[in-house]
Formats: C-alpha cells, structure tokens, sequence
C-alpha cells in the first residue's frame, strides 16, 4: 500500500495535486445541489471543501511529515481559472454591454450602480469606524468580505490579483488571505440579498397581478426590432402603381414583404416590384410600425397562401460560415440576387425583425421565403451546417486571452503610489467584452454554444475555488476565532443597507416596477440564487430581463472597483 500512501501524503506529485482537485471539486459540486429554504450555493460550495481539505492538508505538514503542494502549482491553476472564468463571462454579456445602457436600462443601471458604490461605503464606514486600520491586512480582509456579501467571485479573482500585484512586502511578509473573509460574508450574503428582496415586497404591499398587468401595458409595444407578421390587402389609391421602394419612402418605416398575391397568382415581389389595387401583402414589420403600416397600405385581411397557385417555402437557415459573419443583411442581396426574402432573425434565444442594416453573426437564424430552388441557393450561401456550429472558436478564445493578458499587464499611471494594472482578471474581461460586442468587424467569431460556454465557464470557476480554498484552508480556523464572526455581520451589513436604501428608492421615487427591481437586486450583486427565487415567485420573466439589464456592467463594474480598492487604499 506504499503506492497508495504516497498518492495521498506527498503533494509535489502530479498525480496527487489532479486527486486532490477533482475530489474537492466533485465534493463541492454535489453538496452545492442540496437546498435550504430552496436556495442552494451551486459550484461556490466548491470554496468551502477546498478550506475544509486545505485545513487538514495543512495538519498533515505540520503533524504527519506530508510534503506540502508546489505553491506555484497552486497560484497556476488559480490564475488560470481566474482567465477562462473572467473570459467567458465577457464573452457572455458582450454583445448586450452597450444596449443594456439605453432606455429603461439606464435608470436600471443606474439603481445597480447606486447599489455597487454604497456597498462600497458601507464597508469602508464599517473599516473606518470599527476596524484595526494599523494591522494592513485587514482593509484586505475587508474587501474579501464585500466579494462575499455580495456574492461575487470574480471579484474576489480580481481582489487576489491585486494583492499579487502590490506584493508581500506591504503587508509583513505574506499576502493577506482574503478568501476567508470571502467565506465567512458568503451565506448571509445570499440569505440577506433575498431577504432585502422580500422586504420590499412587504414594505410597499405589492399585488402581483398589478404589477405584471401595469409591466405589460408600459412594455408591450417597446420595441421597434420586434417582429409582427401581417396580411394587407392594397386599398389606397395614392400607392396604386407605385414600387415597394417608393411605399417605404414615403412612410419613412422599413418592412419586408415576403409575398405577394395578384390576380390570382403569389410572386415573390423586390423592392422595384409594382403595386396594384386589391393585391394582397404577406408583410413582416417591427410590432411598433405595424398600425402605421397597415392604415397607409389598406386594411388587414386572412389569406391561405398554400393554396395558390405558386406556393412558396419558407424555412430557417443558420448562418454557418465564417466569411458571412460581420455582414449586414443587405450586404447579401437575397431579393434581388437571389431571390429570396428574409423576415425574421433568430439570435440567443430573441426574435429580431429582418431590417437590411443588421449586422449577422455566426449562429443567427434565418426565416427565408420563396421558391425552393432559390431558397436552397441562398442556403449555399450562408451555410446552415448545424454541425460547424458544435465546434468551438477556439481560435477567438485564445487570441483574446491573450491580448486580455496584454492588455492587463499594461502599465498606467493616474496619480497614484505606483502604476495600475487591470490584470488578469481585469484586462481579459474588457477584451473578451470587446470581442463579444466588435469581433465580427474584425471576422473574429465569438459565437459558442450555450452548453461550451457554461462549461468554460464552470471549468473555470471551480478550478479557482478550490485552489483559493486549499490555499486558504490552514488558517481559516484562527481567521474564524479572531474576528470571523463579526466578518459575518459586517458582510450581512455590507449587504443589506445598499439594497434596502436603493430598492425603496427606486420603488417610490422612480416608480420602478416590483419585478424590475427584483431582477436589478439580483443582478447587482451578480446572484443567481436571486435571480432564481425573483422568477420563482413573480412566475413571469419579468425578473430575468431587469437581471440581464444590469448584469453586464454590475459584473464589470464589481471586478474593477474590487482592484481599484486594493491598489488604491493598500499600495
């Protein structure tokens, strides 16, 4: 059993460092599925088996002669980690970044970032007030337990690199271990991000139906990318005789009309395609210009077009091919040379009207009417392969991580002791955003499954919870004896008071709708847990939209003010 014994006590082996985490991973992972009060802490449990392993790894250095685990191995497999994780999630919220700050999502954003500073506040007020500000690990160890009362792990990422950053030397020899203060603000901090939800609920004795009746009403027609699909028969005399074009021009809105029946017969009509009276549109608008739409053109009528006498196809075609990807639609000219017309985009999950000026990207789905013959050549052209789609970009994920890394060790001097660096959690995630929202302009293809995605993702993040976990297990117990415990009601402070303030603010000054708040809530501190329960109790979406609103700049915004607090107040 000599084989056996080694695997286990000596941590310079290979084989004994992949044991090690695949059995604090598999661990974390299944006790992360167990609920109470039907919440669970999902892969975050991760955190906590590695503390508990890193504890008694640590008694077996100490008591039992074990030989401890490379540090360099460990601080690897972190940062590395920390890249896929940060990465993906830019690639994730990329594309929504920037829209997300237009219309009802910049009082949204607005909320979320109220939120993010006073969390700030408060645990700067509680360090300030309270705190030994003469030991120079304990603005660090604060700052752990503001990542974990706001149940955000990648900004404890970008927190650690930070530390690396500054170096030991500032803080007596050895860096602060800042996952502890992470670990014991974690729980509550989930507990009082729901708990700060309910309260709203109750403090403005909020009616459910109400509040997805009024939502409804303020939201139904908001969107001009919306598609609505329509039947018109010609009845205005003023276009009779007058091309598709010169229709358009004249109501100054775009439409497609993917069909067209005169005289008995269904042709497939082009923008220089002439209108007669009595003709009948099969027409595709945005939802908000179909009322001006049909009382310029005629009137709304019901048509059977498989039984005339021409009967058109009409199927879904996925862009597949790279060298489409970055192209406008009209760039393409599927009326005019090819012969098709395209009404409807399909992309994540989000139906978008077909306008010429759309940008495609690899993975968008197509709704193309008109002859077989011409719709299988269009097919050609943009290459429907649902099996290219399987394969993932590696090429865009590589390219940059690397440019990120770049990028977050670049030097910038803005007045402070010494230079700031975005670092690797910082640099990737701007780059990933970036290429997320504008790799296409530079045929850059960022398009992944959703189930590659969550899996880098989730690589990821498992790999740097449990190396912070081993790291951090030896002395989480004194951490736990000599303050632990206040870290758990400061961090249950830290979340609390921006939640309630903010939240009661956006209800009665703003008039901000219950469920959008719910979603605001969770997505400022980045939750999921939250999110989970907001959907489960208001049974709408509702919830989901204010989260994906404000997530992409929350997550930005809590990676970035995580360093600069380090490199601002401990440099």
């Amino acid at each position: 059993m000599d084989w056996l014994s080694k695997l286990i006590t000596d941590g310079s082996s290979i084989a004994h460092i992949v044991l090690l985490y695949s059995a604090v991973i598999s661990l974390g992972v299944y006790l992360g599925k167990f609920k109470i009060g039907g919440v669970s802490l999902g892969v975050t449990f991760v955190l906590f088996v590695g503390i508990l392993a890193g504890h008694f790894l640590n008694i077996g250095v100490q008591q039992y002669g074990f030989t401890s685990e490379p540090l360099s191995v460990l601080n690897f497999i972190q940062d590395f980690g920390l890249i896929l994780f940060v990465y993906s999630i830019g690639l994730q919220v990329g594309p929504s970044f920037f829209t997300s700050l237009k219309g009802n999502g910049i009082k949204l954003n607005m909320g979320a970032l109220a939120i993010i500073l006073m969390n700030i506040v408060v645990m700067l007020t509680i360090y300030y007030g309270f705190m030994d500000r003469n030991d120079p690990s304990t603005l660090p160890m604060m700052v752990g337990v503001l990542c974990g009362a706001v149940t955000n792990t990648p900004g404890l990422g970008a927190a650690n690199a930070a530390l690396d950053q500054i170096g030991a030397e500032h803080f007596g020899g050895s860096i602060p271990v800042i996952a502890n203060g992470y670990a014991c603000a974690y729980p509550l901090g989930v507990i009082g991000i729901i708990g700060s939800i309910i309260a709203i609920r109750y403090i403005f004795k909020v009616n459910f139906q109400k509040e997805e009746d009024d939502y409804n009403q303020h939201n139904g027609n908001a969107s001009a990318l919306k598609p609505h699909l329509m039947h018109i028969e010609l009845v205005n005399p003023l276009i009779d005789g007058k091309t598709i074009l010169q229709v358009r021009n004249f109501l100054g809105r775009d439409f497609v009309c993917s069909r067209l029946l005169h005289e008995g017969h269904v042709t497939l009509p082009t923008k220089d395609t002439v209108l007669k009276l009595g003709d009948l549109l099969y027409i595709v608008c945005g939802e908000e210009d179909s009322e001006a739409i049909t009382a310029f053109i005629g009137k709304e009528v019901k048509v059977e077009w498989d039984k005339q006498d021409v009967p058109m196809s009409s199927r879904r075609l996925l862009v597949t091919k790279d060298k489409i990807n970055g192209h406008t639609l009209g760039s393409l000219h599927p009326s005019s040379i090819y012969g098709v017309n395209v009404t409807r985009i399909f992309r994540s999950g989000i139906e978008l009207f077909a306008s010429p000026n759309v940008t495609l990207q690899v993975g968008d789905r197509l709704t193309v009417v008109g002859p077989k013959d011409a719709v299988d050549r269009f097919e050609n052209k943009i290459g429907n392969q649902a099996n290219r789609l399987d394969k993932p970009n590696l090429l865009t994920i590589f390219v940059g991580i690397m440019v990120g890394i770049i990028f977050g060790s670049m030097e910038f001097n803005v007045g402070m002791s010494m230079p700031v660096k975005l670092g690797l959690a910082g640099g990737p995630l701007i780059i990933a955003i970036l290429v997320g929202r504008f790799g296409f302009k530079l045929r850059l293809v960022a398009y992944t499954t959703n189930s590659a995605s969550l899996m880098i993702r989730d690589i990821g993040l498992v790999l740097f919870l449990a190396s912070v976990g081993i790291k951090a297990g030896g002395n989480f117990l004194e951490t736990v004896m000599h303050g632990g415990l206040l870290y758990v009601l400061y961090g249950f402070l830290i979340t609390t008071i921006p939640l309630l303030v903010v939240g009661v603010i956006m209800r009665w000054k703003y008039k901000q709708n219950y469920f959008s708040i719910m979603g605001m809530m969770a997505g400022a501190t980045t939750d999921p847990p939250a999110l989970a329960y907001s959907t489960a109790t208001a049974n709408n979406d509702i919830p989901s939209v204010g989260y994906s609103t404000v997530y992409p700049l929350s997550m930005f915004m809590r990676i970035i003010t995580a360093q600069i607090l380090i490199l601002m107040l401990c440099s």
